[in-house]
């Protein structure tokens, strides 16, 4: 986050005290933090900066209360997880106990249920391990592997920050038998096994999540990883990470699905045929779906269709129960398993004093999945460098654009007025003449 997405989460949220490390403080002074949050320090690695108390020196407290004033109740408000959605300002999507258990304990029954199938443990009963290689405000790494660890009892050996010859050098030396991450980190532990020819013979499990996991990748696994097992899923921060699985041999016979429903869960596919087999908007309910947005009935309102979640991709169901996801709905960029808000990108590009039209879409990229593209019309001449400076500040650096265009003109309208992304995206992407590339210098 920068520094006004931090303030605008914390304010948003109520919250009084504020954990962070040194650049997440900076960000926080950066943005004007006022004295009504409490900042605690973590890494702080010296004298911690004025007004901001060390962790340490909140363990040691002896004042500590043993005991909550009221026992949590399984309906209780427990996170609030924010996600960008399809607009520009993050929501904070809020779940109870009984939505994340409900979630966890979906995961020990598809994991014993596989087990019974298979006639034996997907992973080692002896020191099971697990790497912590994505952060914990995402649901893949505060649900499906920091938290699901505790009753399995799995050690949990955590990375700063995602480098695949660290990891692997953990997975070696630690004899990790489990990592969940997006495809785009995935595909860079299998990249860099194939060009040092490490085995990581430890590795049982090889699991997905926050974006699709190309067929190839799938299957490219089992091949340089013998022992693992590839895993993947479909799910949300709303749906607490759960929605649909597939592991294994079925998910090398069906590479390219997400899997059958989670066991707590309905899932079905609206459209005007009602044909759950054509594509059509993906739909969900049940045990694990959030309680809501934060502060937000407009945004409920818009999202539930009755009891269930409209969830704005789009998806077909076979006969089989195999859910196959196949476009979205919302106006996203799923970059490495993060989500961008198409409007978030174009209204900063938007606020540069040359460019008069901004069209911001998903560009396809063999690691990531997806980057970030932009096609823009200018009064005035503008240069790749000139925009990355601007946007500095104004984006994060996931979400500033990878890939530039300029068009001779305005940029392409549908009979409504409104600019025809589809159409800008397909002739970038056909290198049609009408759009100049930019590049840095």
């Amino acid at each position: 986050w920068t520094p006004q997405e931090l303030a605008f989460g914390v304010a948003d949220s109520g919250a009084r005290v504020l954990i962070a490390d040194p650049d997440r403080i900076r960000r926080w002074e950066e943005a004007g933090g006022g004295p009504e949050v409490q900042v605690v320090g973590v890494r702080l690695g010296g004298a911690p900066p004025p007004g901001v108390t060390p962790w340490e020196a909140i363990a040691a407290r002896a004042d500590r209360p043993r005991d909550l004033p009221e026992p949590p109740q399984a309906d209780d408000d427990a996170t609030i997880l924010y996600t960008s959605g399809s607009t520009g300002r993050p929501k904070g999507v809020v779940s109870t106990h009984r939505n994340i258990l409900s979630a966890l304990l979906s995961w020990e029954l598809e994991l014993k249920i596989a087990e019974l199938r298979s006639g034996s443990p997907s992973i080692p009963a002896v020191r099971p391990a697990v790497l912590l290689a994505i952060p914990l405000f995402h649901v893949t790494g505060l649900h499906a592997v920091f938290l699901s660890s505790f009753r399995a009892q799995r050690r949990l050996v955590s990375m700063y920050r995602w480098d695949p010859s660290v990891a692997a050098d953990l997975i070696a030396r630690e004899e990790i038998s489990q990592i969940n991450a997006p495809p785009a980190v995935t595909g860079d532990l299998l990249e860099h096994a194939r060009r040092t020819g490490r085995a990581l013979p430890s590795l049982r499990l090889v699991g997905g999540g926050g974006a699709a996991r190309a067929p190839e990748q799938v299957r490219a696994i089992p091949q340089v990883f013998p022992a693992a097992l590839p895993v993947t899923g479909w799910g949300m921060t709303e749906t607490n990470a759960i929605g649909a699985g597939i592991r294994g041999r079925d998910y090398l016979d069906h590479p390219g699905s997400v899997g059958q429903a989670a066991a707590v869960l309905d899932l079905r596919v609206k459209n005007e045929s009602g044909d759950p087999r054509a594509p059509g908007e993906l739909q969900v309910r049940g045990a694990s779906v959030m309680r809501g947005y934060w502060g937000r009935p407009d945004a409920d309102a818009e999202v539930f269709d009755g009891e269930w979640l409209r969830t704005g991709d789009v998806a077909r169901i076979d006969a089989d129960g195999y859910v196959w996801i196949v476009d979205r709905l919302k106006d996203l960029i799923i970059r490495g398993g993060e989500n961008i808000a198409c409007a978030t990108v174009e209204a900063a590009l938007l606020e540069h004093p040359a460019i008069l039209e901004a069209a911001v879409f998903a560009v396809p990229d063999p690691r990531l999945g997806e980057a970030v593209g932009a096609a823009i019309s200018a009064r005035a001449a503008v240069s790749a460098d000139d925009l990355g400076a601007f946007l500095q500040g104004r984006l994060a650096r996931f979400e500033t654009p990878a890939h530039l265009w300029i068009h001779d003109g305005p940029l392409p309208r549908t009979a409504s007025g409104k600019v025809f992304k589809p159409g800008i995206r397909d002739a970038v992407l056909a290198d049609a003449p009408a759009y100049r590339r930019l590049t840095h210098a």
